[in-house]
C-alpha cells in the first residue's frame, strides 16, 4: 500500500494524507482519525528511506515574519539576509498574516524543512508561552521580548514599546495637545500594541489628563487602517487635535484622512508615528516619529542565533531604546503655544 492508496480510500488529497500523518495542525482531528484508522487497518508503514531523506537538517535559517506588509521589517530582513549569508547559511522567508499563530506555523516548518534555526519578526508572547515547547532548534524573537519565558533555545532582542508609547504621547502633550487620538493594532492579541497603548495612557495620566477610551481605535498596521481609523475618530470627535499612530504606515494613512477632511497637518491636527522608516523623512510634511534601531535589532538577533547554533550559548534577552525623531507633522494645536508643564485634573484644558 502507498500513500496514494490511503488518499483514495479516505477521499482526501495526497497532500492532506501526508500532513495528517505528520500531525499538522491545519488538518482536522476528524480527518486525522479517519486516515489513521485506514493506516492501522492496512498496516501501512511509511518508507523509512524517503522519510530519512526529508529529515536531513538543512543549512538554512527560517525567518518567520508576522504581518504581510511592513516596511519597518523590510529593513530588518535585508540586514538579516546579509549577516546570515556572510556566516555561510541560507535564508528562507515565510510571511504570515497578523492573525496567524506564528509559533504553530514555525513548528510545522521545522518538521518539514529541518532548519538550523529560526528568527521571528514580530510575535505574540502568549503564542510562545503555549506552543514553543514543541520547537527544539535555536530561535530568536526580534522586536518583541520573551525574557519572562524559561526556554533555553529562545532568545529575544526588542525595544521598550511601553516607553516608546509614553514618549510619543508626551511629545504631543508638551506641544499643548490634550485631546489625543491613538490608533494601533489589536491590543488584545498584540503585545506590541498593548505596551504602546499602556505607555501612552500612562503619559496622559501623569499629566492629569483622563484617558478617553473612545479616542482609541484598533486595526492593522497598514496604510488602509491608519486612514480608516483616523477618519472614524475625526468624524465622531472633531475636537481631537493630535494623533499617535503606532506605526509610520498608519501615520501616513492618518495624514491622508486628515487632509481629505479639509484640515492641515500640523496646523489643525498633529500626527506622530512609530518605527522611523526611511519614507518618514521624505513625506510631506516630514513625519515626527519614534525611531527604532532596525539594523541593530537585526544584527543582534543574528548574533544571538549564531551563538546558540555554533557555540551552544544559552538564551539571552536584550532591550534597546527608541529615539524621538522630530519632523514637521507635530505643532501646537490651533491657537495654543507650546506647553512644557503638565496640567492638573481640574484645568479646563484637561476636561472633555
Amino acid at each position: 500500500m502507498t500513500i496514494k492508496d490511503i488518499a483514495r480510500l479516505s477521499g482526501c488529497a495526497v497532500s492532506t494524507v501526508s500532513r495528517a500523518l505528520n500531525d499538522h495542525p491545519d488538518v482536522s482531528e476528524e480527518t486525522k482519525a479517519r486516515i489513521k484508522q485506514i493506516v492501522a487497518e492496512n498496516k501501512f508503514v511509511p518508507n523509512a528511506n524517503a522519510k530519512h531523506l526529508k529529515q536531513q537538517v538543512s543549512n538554512n535559517i527560517i525567518v518567520v515574519v508576522k504581518g504581510t506588509f511592513n516596511l519597518f521589517f523590510a529593513v530588518i530582513i535585508e540586514r538579516i539576509q546579509a549577516d546570515v549569508g556572510r556566516a555561510g547559511y541560507g535564508v528562507v522567508l515565510h510571511y504570515y498574516d497578523e492573525d496567524i499563530n506564528e509559533v504553530r506555523m514555525a513548528e510545522r516548518l521545522c518538521r518539514e524543512s529541518k532548519p538550523k534555526g529560526l528568527i521571528f519578526l514580530g510575535g505574540e508572547p502568549e503564542n510562545f508561552t503555549r506552543y514553543f515547547g514543541g520547537i527544539q532548534v535555536p530561535a530568536v524573537l526580534v522586536t518583541t521580548s520573551v525574557s519572562q519565558l524559561p526556554y533555553r533555545n529562545l532568545s529575544s532582542v526588542s525595544v521598550d514599546d511601553r516607553q516608546g508609547g509614553r514618549m510619543a504621547v508626551e511629545h504631543l502633550i508638551r506641544q499643548g495637545h490634550r485631546r489625543i487620538g491613538i490608533i494601533g493594532g489589536c491590543s488584545g492579541s498584540s503585545s506590541t500594541s498593548r505596551q504602546r497603548l499602556e505607555g501612552g495612557m500612562e503619559s496622559l495620566r501623569e499629566h492629569g489628563i483622563s484617558p478617553r477610551p473612545e479616542y482609541c481605535r484598533e486595526g492593522r498596521f497598514s496604510l488602509e487602517d491608519g486612514y480608516r481609523l483616523t477618519g472614524e475618530l475625526l468624524d465622531q470627535y472633531p475636537e481631537i487635535t493630535g494623533i499617535f499612530a503606532m506605526s509610520d504606515l498608519m501615520a501616513f494613512g492618518a495624514v491622508r484622512a486628515i487632509v481629505q477632511r479639509g484640515l492641515r497637518v500640523p496646523e489643525d491636527v498633529s500626527v506622530i508615528g512609530y518605527d522611523g522608516i526611511e519614507m518618514a523623512d521624505y513625506y510631506q510634511p516630514p513625519l515626527t516619529t519614534l525611531r527604532q534601531p532596525a539594523e541593530r535589532l537585526a544584527s543582534l538577533g543574528v548574533s544571538l542565533l549564531l551563538g546558540s547554533i555554533e557555540k551552544k550559548e544559552p538564551a539571552r534577552h536584550l532591550s534597546l531604546t527608541v529615539e524621538l525623531e522630530p519632523g514637521g507633522s507635530v505643532a501646537p494645536p490651533p491657537g495654543k503655544g507650546v506647553h512644557l508643564v503638565s496640567r492638573g485634573p481640574d484645568d479646563p484644558e484637561t476636561q472633555p
